[in-house]
């Protein structure tokens, strides 16, 4: 009795390490599904096995964290927002700023998710503008969705108050000149963003 005991604990111990390794990180809601008790999760870090990253985050200590590993957190907290504007570019490279605040589009009605790390800077997107030109990426082990690069731009013509019109006009310039999109992709984005006046002059410059 004692024996098959002590293998149920490890093989559900093996089964949690096994799912974390496959994502990267993990929550409790995650181990629902796979019949693994919440427990298992206390065990785990009591034993070292697992470190607690953040509220209701778990991952394998002494993992490799990249620069963007803020944006994997956010990406489990919050699985319906998309990465986007200041942190898309920070993520394509279209940008030399680094902002603190992962900038995360929402619907329009969504409540706003409450954090304690990181800092969200929420903006509310509605229709196509939030579904068209997302792109997933695995950041850390994790799937984030992040708008694509032309998406990104136009982006941040539509919100060139909240962020610089400098700042998109450095994005529409690198992204242009590196090839990063086509002149179809920014028109459609343009489009979809109704920014498409605003934006001709600057793009007619560049053809």
């Amino acid at each position: 009795m004692l024996r098959n005991i002590i293998l149920n604990m490890v093989n559900v111990s093996d089964k949690l390490l096994d799912l974390v390794r496959s994502r990267g990180m993990i929550r409790p809601c995650d181990l629902t599904l796979l019949g693994i008790p919440r427990v298992s999760l206390t065990r785990a870090v009591r034993r070292g096995h697992l470190e607690r990253v953040g509220r209701g985050l778990y991952g394998l200590p002494g993992r490799e964290v990249s620069a963007q590993g803020s944006l994997a957190e956010v990406a489990l907290r919050v699985p319906k927002g998309v990465v986007c504007l200041l942190s898309a570019l920070r993520f394509h490279e279209l940008t030399t700023q680094a902002p603190f605040e992962v900038w995360l589009a929402i619907e329009n009605k969504a409540l706003a998710p409450k954090l304690d790390y990181p800092p969200l800077r929420i903006v509310r997107f509605s229709g196509a503008a939030l579904t068209e030109g997302v792109e997933e990426h695995s950041v850390d082990g994790v799937t984030v969705r992040i708008t694509g690069v032309a998406k990104t731009v136009a982006d941040c013509f539509k919100y060139r108050n909240k962020i610089g019109l400098d700042v998109a006009l450095e994005a529409l310039r690198d992204a242009w000149h590196g090839k990063r999109m086509t002149s179809d992709d920014i028109w459609r984005y343009a489009k979809v963003c109704r920014v498409a006046n605003v934006m001709r002059p600057y793009l007619e410059s560049l053809a």
